[in-house]
């Protein structure tokens, strides 16, 4: 299945000790193997024996050590005493306090005087359908100190007081269950949570609210049958996936990977082939370099403009060797998007976004020994010059650094430009058509071999909308997904790979590789382009009606709620993050242009053209570890959707 359910458990530190372990015997054993005479062997332990109890202790250490470090015997005197506060609070050697720790997201204190005040109230298990945008949060799964979805809706629950005050420092208390966990940044229009609530108020969905961010929504609370469990009781679950058109351009024929692709289609004698996939996408590039990239080299001065070629090109064509290192340490080479500008010049088209992607140019790559090119100030004598200085005036920007921003936003700008055509629309969904079905997907996430069973999902659908949306400047395409259950990075995963197909005219049969027992590297597609649309119940409701005469989990009934909720807080916050902080590009940008064999299977070449891995434990290089998802290996893969 797709994810663990089970809530970590709490963090409070117990200031509670063992009692004190007899020391270890000192009897050493003799060369040839023998110990001492076994009678005086019997006769010492016989006489330890005596001095312990049952408990390995020395018999009367209890009454000396006090009930107050094991704690009083009597439940009620514990809750008296506030035995279980002192528990938690950190001591010095001295037994001191020395101050509590941090506050959890998932432990909502009271004191004691109010909770014994608190009437007390039935709960009923309960089926909680929610959705929510995921920006700004550390995945739905609840935890200690990261702000997460399950968080701020169980503190809304408490406020509501669906949840009592003795249950609200414990979730496990309400029996919480998730039925699919979103990682971080992941949007879900419905998800379902399952645990016991009180619902004696009938207006505690709107309390439950009115105790919400915006971006976080309950559509309805309903009873179900005491042993449910969301995770369990779940058939499929429903996924659609964001992405502008321009993903399935074909890499620049300038970068790493395009100048690869097209040596392998020559070496090969595909290129008929080659050019029949593209189809009207080939020269696309071609046209982008003479009506928008040239007229800006024309304009500028000759020198300078020498200069910008030889950054835009610069000539390093030679894979690096650190790159295919599989020491973990950071290599020297760095993904070429990182070293393609400097800093300053790390932009979007419309002004620098919040967070610098690590990619921003085309081909463009920067050459060091022209830095100082940038830079005509004397560097000022101390810090506080240095910030009357910076405060006094802008720092000026080079005619270099100038031309390679235009030529980057050109870039961006032709690329939003593009309209796809039904015929490349339906190269992709050709590509998406070979996931249907039961198929081996250890390629298709973290620490999954191909001997694995669970690495084994089954698809019952993947549908891209033939009808693409437009969003100010930038043409969107919807995938749909339908599968019984997923595993972490899956989706993503296969979105990537089915876009890399598409885009380097790669054959259909490269999908079907990847099922096989050969490690190959997959990037994920960004997470901001996925949402959980809904799961599914279909045997659950047929025995809620004829079985426990409940009511079906139906998210049919809040769907218009949720069309709007999907339009205001899902969609506005991707085309909007996309447009300020340019995602794709980014993404593919890094791909195209990561002097690596680890994406060459998508040549003609195939898989013996490519970087492969012995096992899902081998690492790979640093600079890959985002975008195949490794930075993640601690994690269960099991544990998260997506």
């Amino acid at each position: 299945m797709a994810d663990r359910n089970d809530i970590p458990p709490p963090s409070e530190t117990s200031a509670t000790a063992s009692g004190p372990v007899a020391p270890a015997s000192t009897t050493s054993i003799t060369s040839d193997g023998a110990g001492p005479n076994r009678g005086d062997r019997d006769k010492r332990k016989w006489t330890e024996n005596r001095k312990t109890n049952a408990n390995g202790r020395r018999k009367g250490q209890e009454s000396r050590r006090g009930d107050d470090r094991r704690g009083p015997r009597d439940k009620r005197e514990r809750n008296e005493k506030g035995w279980q506060e002192r528990k938690r609070r950190k001591v010095d050697e001295e037994g001191k306090s020395v101050g509590t720790s941090k506050p959890s997201y998932m432990s909502i204190q009271f004191p004691e005087a109010e909770i014994a005040a608190e009437e007390r109230r039935p709960k009923r298990k309960v089926a909680v359908m929610i959705g929510y945008a995921g920006t700004g949060y550390h995945g739905l799964q609840i935890n200690h100190q990261e702000k997460t979805i399950e968080g701020d809706i169980f503190a809304a629950l408490v406020a509501a007081k669906a949840i009592s005050k003795a249950n609200a420092d414990d979730p496990r208390k309400s029996s919480f269950v998730r039925c699919a966990r979103t990682d971080k940044g992941v949007h879900a229009a419905g998800n379902m949570i399952s645990l016991k609530l009180i619902i004696e108020d009938p207006d505690v969905v709107k309390k439950i609210n009115e105790n919400l961010p915006p971006q976080i929504r309950v559509w309805g609370i309903q009873r179900t049958n005491n042993a449910f469990s969301c995770y369990q009781a779940c058939d499929s679950r429903w996924y659609e996936y964001l992405m502008p058109s321009y993903c399935l351009l074909p890499p620049h024929p300038e970068s790493y990977l395009g100048r690869k692709v097209l040596e392998s289609v020559k070496e090969q004698g595909v290129e008929e082939e080659y050019a029949a996939r593209l189809n009207e996408v080939k020269y696309y590039w071609d046209d982008v370099q003479k009506n928008d990239i040239q007229p800006i080299l024309d304009s500028l001065d000759p020198d300078v403009r020498e200069t910008v070629i030889r950054r835009m090109h610069v000539a390093d064509r030679a894979t690096a060797s650190a790159s295919n290192t599989t020491d973990p340490k950071p290599s020297d080479e760095k993904l070429p998007t990182n070293t393609s500008e400097p800093k300053d010049s790390e932009m979007a088209v419309e002004g620098k976004p919040e967070i610098e992607p690590s990619g921003a140019t085309e081909p463009m790559q920067i050459d060091d020994k022209d830095e100082s090119m940038a830079e005509a100030e004397v560097a000022p004598t101390n810090a506080e010059e240095a910030d009357e200085q910076d405060a006094a005036k802008p720092k000026e920007v080079h005619p270099v650094d100038q031309a390679l921003r235009q030529i980057k936003a050109a870039y961006v700008a032709a690329k939003r430009r593009y309209r796809v055509t039904p015929e490349r629309l339906s190269q992709l969904q050709q590509a998406l058509d070979q996931y249907v079905g039961t198929k081996n997907y250890h390629n298709y996430t973290i620490q999954k071999s191909y001997s694995d069973p669970s690495a084994r999902r089954t698809i019952r659908s993947f549908v891209a909308n033939p009808e693409p949306v437009q969003i100010n400047d930038t043409q969107w395409l919807s995938l749909r997904v339908h599968g019984q259950s997923f595993m972490m990075h899956q989706i993503r995963k296969m979105v990537g790979m089915a876009v890399l197909v598409t885009r380097c005219g790669t054959p259909l049969s490269r999908i079907a590789e990847s099922y096989t027992s050969a490690r190959i590297s997959i990037p994920k597609a960004p997470s901001l382009g996925l949402l959980l649309e809904r799961p599914v119940f279909e045997n659950y409701n047929k025995r809620a009606i004829d079985q426990f005469k409940l009511e079906e989990l139906d998210y049919g009934r809040y769907e218009k709620e949720m069309q709007v909720f999907k339009d205001e807080q899902i969609y506005r916050r991707i085309f909007e993050l996309e447009e300020k902080e340019n995602s794709f590009h980014t993404f593919f940008h890094q791909i195209d242009n990561f002097k690596s064999a680890y994406f060459l299977w998508v040549t003609a070449g195939g898989l013996e053209a490519a970087e492969t891995r012995e096992g899902p434990q081998e690492p790979v290089p640093v600079e890959l570890q985002e975008e195949l998802g490794e930075e993640d290996g601690d994690e269960d893969p099991e544990n998260g959707e997506g």
